[in-house]
């Protein structure tokens, strides 16, 4: 992976660009993941597609939380 500088990129405008990137990477990825489902090419059960989304919700929900700032708990009387 090569890393690109851009010259006065501010950290919104970074973040634009490769979070842009990376979810268009993401979505590829699931759209590849599901040429799987064609019965005539492959042999999976019900618990194998349950696993196996059980693994890719988890992940997303780790990764969404990443996302949530948490709330600063305050003093108060």
């Amino acid at each position: 992976m090569v890393k690109i500088k851009v010259r006065n990129e501010t950290k919104k405008d970074r973040f634009k660009r490769l979070a842009a990137e990376r979810t268009q990477k993401v979505i590829e990825r699931i759209r590849v993941l599901s040429h799987c489902s064609n019965p005539s090419l492959y042999e999976y059960s019900q618990d194998d597609v349950r696993k196996m989304f059980c693994v890719i919700d988890k992940e997303l929900k780790i990764t969404k939380s990443k996302f949530t700032k948490p709330q600063k708990e305050q003093f108060n009387f």
